[in-house]
């Protein structure tokens, strides 16, 4: 029981609810004058009198909301925010949840079809046919904006919801710290990346010479950089304008994230490898420095982002899912890679863009919304009554709950989506007829595949990571992302050679 000072149990509203027959206005309630420490929250509930500190920094791991601002339910126990006291999600109908989701999914979708076109004209550059380690990274740094640009998004989202980033002091701090953190995070990832794609480039080729690995090392890491900043910088204005605006961030800054993240990614990646490729015969040197620089940065980033106590967390534990995203990435752009290089099967690469980008799109909008709705219900390592058994897939679609009903909302999402995106690459390349029936369903079959996956994925991986006490905003979505890129690429690349045994070529 909370102490009597703060009231009875009062009516609540659940996170993200739906059913209300009009979007309600977005916003966060007052925070309380008063910061408390979780040591001095027991888990029952009751506030200890002593150890209270006013100067105590709220941290990423901590509980987002303090709580004497939960109450028990009356019915399992668990804690609830009190919508008095609280800083609530809003509620929202089925209508505003699917407008809300409808226009950055269109946009993220144009800018997945946007990046498989462009990255289909310049396979077949010089520096593509070379060096063909190349379209190993694709995956990986495609990838980033899951491991990077979308759990940023996530983790402000919660923020937001929270009512963390109510005065002008306490958003900057978290905004540079995050930010400088995930400069940190690109340029190691970017390095690691070029790495794991010239050991498996070793792996199937048994050579790769070392001016090819100076190549991927500059290219990667300048890309990686070079995308992390601008999209990092858009991510911000995202949220805080949605803020503003009364939509609710979980709903749009993940998918915005990577609305023009593919297209960005992959044009500073043509762009540094055709440059780098000009000058490695010349100016070898070049590539040398460029790696050296953005070392030398490491410190810096390091320093800025220690300010901030939750970036400081993350600075120390927030490593392993995001190496982790990248090597299973990797894997996925290997497949990529043997895939393209078959004649008979390179018509694939204009798809393998849109099917791992919408799918990693949708399951990080139900990842940060099933993340928020755990940090703003329930305390670190409990979790609902209906998730302590063992796990089926009906539940992450149906039941009462805002995120069954964003499931399927979600999964419907995927044929309408994909038939839209389809018909945009037909148009773009100047098809007079219809994409064929056979790669239609085939390619409907396989994003449809990969995206009930992942949601089922993202039901079980978040709550099990909020079980074990790890916050699912820094966890779950590269994680996600990353096994939606091994899942869009392996399931793609078996439609189209089903689709080259039975006569169609798949090209449209």
């Amino acid at each position: 029981m909370v102490d009597t000072e703060f009231g009875q149990d009062e009516p609540l509203f659940p996170s993200g609810s739906v059913g209300r027959s009009i979007c309600q206005q977005y916003g966060s309630n007052p925070s309380p004058s008063q910061s408390y420490s979780p040591q001095d929250f027991i888990s029952s509930g009751n506030i200890s009198p002593v150890n209270s500190s006013l100067d105590y920094e709220p941290q990423e791991t901590d509980f987002l909301l303090p709580n004497l601002l939960y109450g028990r339910s009356t019915l399992s126990g668990s804690p609830r925010p009190k919508e008095a006291g609280g800083s609530g999600a809003p509620a929202e109908s089925v209508c505003c949840m699917v407008l809300q989701i409808l226009v950055p999914f269109v946009l993220a979708g144009l800018g997945t079809v946007s990046a498989g076109m462009l990255l289909e004209v310049v396979q077949n550059w010089d520096v593509f046919q070379e060096i063909t380690e190349i379209f190993i990274l694709v995956p990986a740094l495609l990838g980033m904006k899951g491991n990077l640009e979308m759990t940023l998004a996530s983790r402000l989202s919660t923020a937001v919801n929270a009512g963390k980033i109510e005065t002008t002091r306490e958003k900057w701090l978290l905004i540079i710290g995050n930010l400088a953190l995930k400069q940190l995070q690109a340029t190691v990832l970017g390095l690691l990346a070029s790495l794991m794609a010239t050991l498996l480039g070793l792996m199937a080729e048994g050579n790769v010479p070392l001016h090819h690995v100076m190549l991927l090392c500059s290219t990667s890491v300048s890309t990686a950089f070079m995308a992390s900043l601008l999209q990092g910088i858009v991510m911000v204005a995202v949220i805080i304008g949605s803020k503003r605006m009364g939509i609710n961030p979980d709903n749009v800054a993940t998918p915005m994230a990577a609305s023009f993240g593919d297209l960005i990614t992959l044009a500073l990646l043509v762009c540094f490898s055709q440059w780098f490729y000009s000058l490695m015969d010349l100016y070898p040197h070049v590539l040398y420095l460029v790696d050296l620089l953005f070392l030398c940065l490491i410190p810096l980033w390091v320093v800025i982002s220690s300010k901030h106590p939750a970036s400081h967390i993350l600075l120390r534990t927030g490593w392993e899912p995001i190496i982790t995203a990248m090597v299973i990435s990797s894997i996925g752009g290997l497949i990529l890679d043997k895939t393209v290089s078959n004649p008979n099967l390179a018509g694939i690469i204009v798809y393998a863009p849109v099917i791992n980008g919408i799918g990693g799109n949708l399951v990080s909008i139900q990842s940060s919304r099933i993340s928020t709705h755990l940090h703003l219900n329930f305390s670190p390592g409990e979790v609902p009554e209906d998730r302590k058994g063992c796990y089926s897939p009906c539940r992450t679609f149906f039941g009462s709950g805002a995120n069954h009903r964003s499931a399927q909302v979600l999964l419907l999402l995927v044929i309408p989506g994909q038939l839209i995106f389809l018909h945009v690459i037909h148009l773009m390349k100047g098809g007079q007829t219809l994409p064929s029936l056979l790669l239609t369903v085939a390619f409907l079959s396989a994003s449809l595949i990969q995206v009930f996956s992942l949601l089922c994925a993202a039901d079980c991986m978040v709550h099990s990571l909020w079980r074990r006490g790890k916050d699912p905003d820094s966890y779950s979505i590269p994680y996600l992302t990353a096994l939606g890129d091994l899942l869009g690429t392996a399931l793609l690349s078996l439609a189209f050679v089903m689709l080259w045994c039975v006569g169609d070529s798949g090209s449209v």
